[in-house]
């Protein structure tokens, strides 16, 4: 059950285990069982008793003050983003079951990646792929309606190719996946992308454990494009308004470089053909009939 769970200990836990004792300033004496910080070690530099903290990662005291969790944040050398999640994991506020729902892109989001002269593709809360201009599925063939960024880029090998620096992308993935979900981890969506992949993919059951939480963002993307060789490009993520994080996401090239002259090469090869200079269709082949018809008549 979803108030069963202990997502304050699994996630204290879990940033513990990321945390050397060198970082911390900790000599090592001797062989350590156990990876990263030890609970007694994380209640010293907090501030805090070993037997207090020892009952928040057990989920016996799920209330800390702020002040303890800000404490905690600081030696778990979290940043804004895990920092902010870590609080919100002891919100005051009841938890409820989300009800699955078709997310729905907005009209005018569809209209405007129509007309947009970039990759462009709308990102929903489970990674998703709700809607994509031709553009951007000329960059990866995975990105069309249907598809699933977490499925595809871990499990399909043609998707992996595509990004040299796959280990960074993965780890950004994941810490943005957490971050969208928050912690209705347990939502059937969740859970059947979560076990799936876990089961899947070595690397992602391995991320998954870490709890890496990013905010959704802009980066710098590397591609090894099967068309068009190496590519650099700028990835945009904008939070669509009035949608549960949905997102728009683009990519675009430094002017004049030469990652825009490929990027423009590959937007000329999502054009419709041009009909050869000369080539009469059905349609003009009518009207010129038609305009011989009428001269004959005016002549004859």
């Amino acid at each position: 059950m979803a108030d069963e769970q202990n997502l304050l200990g699994d996630y204290l836990r879990a940033r513990r285990e990321l945390v050397t004792p060198e970082q911390v300033g900790i000599p090592v004496l001797g062989v350590r069982r156990v990876p990263g910080l030890r609970r007694e070690e994380v209640a010293m530099l907090a501030g805090i008793s070993a037997d207090y903290y020892l009952r928040l990662e057990q989920g016996r005291d799920r209330n800390p003050s702020i002040q303890i969790l800000e404490s905690i944040a600081r030696v778990l050398q979290l940043d804004e983003d895990t920092s902010a999640y870590l609080l919100g994991l002891t919100a005051d506020k009841p938890r409820r079951r989300r009800r699955p729902h078709k997310e729905t892109v907005p009209p005018s989001i569809m209209k405007l990646i129509g007309t947009l002269p970039l990759p462009a593709f709308v990102e929903g809360r489970y990674f998703d792929v709700l809607a994509a201009n031709p553009l951007a599925t000329a960059l990866s063939p995975c990105l069309t309606v249907g598809a699933n960024r977490l499925r595809d880029v871990f499990l399909d090998p043609g998707e992996r190719s595509l990004f040299p620096d796959w280990e960074i992308a993965t780890e950004g993935l994941i810490a943005g996946f957490r971050r969208s979900v928050g912690t209705d981890i347990d939502d059937p969506r969740s859970i059947e992308l979560v076990g799936e992949l876990s089961l899947a993919s070595p690397r992602f059951r391995r991320l998954w454990a870490r709890h890496d939480v990013k905010t959704r963002q802009g980066a710098l993307m590397r591609f090894d494009h099967p068309q068009v060789g190496r590519l650099v490009l700028n990835r945009e993520k904008l939070l669509i308004t009035g949608t549960e994080e949905m997102m728009l996401v683009m990519y675009h090239a430094d002017a004049g470089s030469g990652d825009a002259e490929k990027l423009a090469l590959l937007a000329s090869a999502t054009l419709p053909p041009a009909a050869p200079r000369g080539l009469v269709t059905d349609e003009g082949a009518r009207s010129g009939t038609s305009r011989s018809a009428r001269e004959s008549n005016r002549h004859g």
